[in-house]
């Protein structure tokens, strides 16, 4: 059962920058509820929502020991107009971050001697949104590298067996209409194809 999701907010400089935001100096971590969680081909939208922002991440699971022994991608999906209006407003965000369904997951791979943790430090993350390239990145341009998070993460937070660990997004945010088919790629390691509903 996934408790918690730590995800891992402006890891990404152009994402940062596109939102208008600053880099941080340190990992900035918001917390996103594990029942929000959810495997499938189908992304269902909350009927009060109005505006959804796709944000394609890389997801690691903690085991027993706290320690990585999983990844997959994550699309940590965020109401963009409720958010910017809880901002300005200086009151928390959750709602728009941590909604019904608001976390969609591919399957998950094991770390082994043939995908270690390294072979994640430099690899090609996209998502295609109807056939068109919206973001494309690589896990090297993380501000904060993987065992940097891991280590924040386990100082400061009560993490749990099986909790996820969203690592940020690469700029190309946009928004998700009903009808929408999303391919997600981690290199040559993942492909996972999702529709919106």
């Amino acid at each position: 059962m996934i408790r918690n999701i730590w995800a891992v907010g402006r890891n990404y400089a152009d994402h940062a920058k596109e939102l208008g935001n600053e880099i941080p100096q340190e990992p900035m971590i918001f917390l996103k509820a594990g029942s929000c969680a959810f495997f499938g081909p189908e992304i269902p939208l909350p009927s009060w929502t109005q505006e959804v922002h796709h944000e394609i991440e890389l997801a690691l699971k903690f085991d027993a020991q706290l320690e990585i022994s999983h990844f997959g991608l994550a699309l940590d999906l965020t109401e963009r107009k409720l958010q910017n209006h809880l901002k300005s407003k200086g009151q928390p965000w959750t709602i728009a971050k941590s909604f019904t369904s608001s976390c969609p997951l591919t399957q998950f791979h094991k770390i082994s001697t043939e995908a270690p943790l390294s072979l994640l430090h430099n690899l090609p993350l996209a998502l295609n949104v109807n056939g068109e390239v919206r973001q494309l990145g690589s896990t090297q341009q993380m501000i904060f590298s993987i065992e940097k998070l891991v280590s924040f993460v386990k100082a400061h937070f009560p993490v749990c067996p099986d909790d996820l660990l969203l690592t940020g997004t690469p700029a190309g945010v946009g928004p998700l209409f009903r009808g929408d088919r999303l391919v997600a790629q981690l290199g040559s390691l993942i492909q996972h194809e999702w529709i919106v509903i």
